[in-house]
């Protein structure tokens, strides 16, 4: 019977430190994972100077397949310790942690001075480590289940900007015309979005009066339509702090940001 619950338990104690940030354990495991990050971020970017390339290559070498086999046994710990793999592999999460170890990998079987631009390619992905950050601080899972609970009305404000500037672009095109810049449609929309967002680059600007007057309206409307998703998050982010968020994590699917007094995962049904 002790041989049968072994694995069950190894898996226990294994889900408590990796995902679990309540505990003594699971807090140092999370301190010494957030130092290895920062520090094979920084090793990505010192490999894209040429100095430093030049002079400590094989030293930058070296620390990255460090960093990633450390990494490569975390993501299989984690796969080991969750009830589901398959769904931690297929989270957000669990692409992340793969796309912090595969290029690596990858630069194993695209040799050849042919293939450069590939590797480079493969050595900027690298800089997905730094999303593994997130899910060791709380308050960005606060943050990230506003987001996702103020995600449809984010939408339906998008689908509104979306119509502002089409119409705003197609009218600026009609007023302006080809000679002030506003050669199609499109490039009326761009200047839409460029001034509604109160970038303004001023690389295509309106020359007429009535085009002006538009533009005006447009960038009072700027500064309304930032104010607009900040409340959104704000509110649901006050309703997130208020319903006493969880830091536990589902042991099935390792899913996050259950209330204080859930019995199941809300994703999986998986027990907590």
């Amino acid at each position: 019977m002790n041989e049968k619950r072994t694995p069950g338990k190894l898996r226990r104690i294994l889900h408590e430190i990796i995902f679990e940030a309540d505990t003594s354990a699971g807090k140092l495991f999370d301190i010494i994972l957030i130092i290895c990050i920062v520090f094979s971020v920084i090793l990505v970017m010192l490999d894209s100077i040429s100095p430093f390339q030049s002079q400590f290559g094989s030293w930058l070498a070296f620390g990255e397949w460090f960093f990633t086999l450390l990494f490569t046994v975390e993501y299989l710990l984690r796969l080991l310790s969750v009830g589901r793999p398959l769904l931690y592999a297929t989270s957000f999460f669990g692409i992340v942690d793969l796309l912090a170890i595969l290029p690596t990998y990858l630069s194993i079987i695209v040799p050849g001075g042919q293939y450069f631009l590939v590797l480079r390619v493969l050595r900027v992905l690298r800089i997905f480590r730094v999303f593994k950050l997130v899910q060791y601080l709380s308050e960005a899972r606060t943050l990230i289940q506003a987001l996702k609970s103020s995600r449809r009305k984010i939408t339906v404000f998008l689908f509104v900007v979306l119509t502002m500037v089409i119409i705003f672009g197609s009218l600026m095109y009609v007023v302006e015309s080809e000679d002030n810049g506003f050669s199609s449609i499109p490039r009326g929309i761009y200047w839409a979005i460029v001034t509604l967002t109160t970038v303004g680059y001023g690389d295509i600007s309106p020359k007429t009066d009535f085009g002006q007057a538009i533009a005006a309206i447009v960038m009072i409307l700027g500064y309304a339509i930032i104010a607009v998703p900040t409340g959104i998050v704000t509110v649901e982010l006050s309703n997130a702090y208020s319903r006493n968020i969880s830091t536990q994590a589902c042991p099935q699917c390792s899913a996050e940001g259950h209330d204080s007094d859930a019995k199941f995962c809300k994703y999986c049904g998986g027990a907590l």
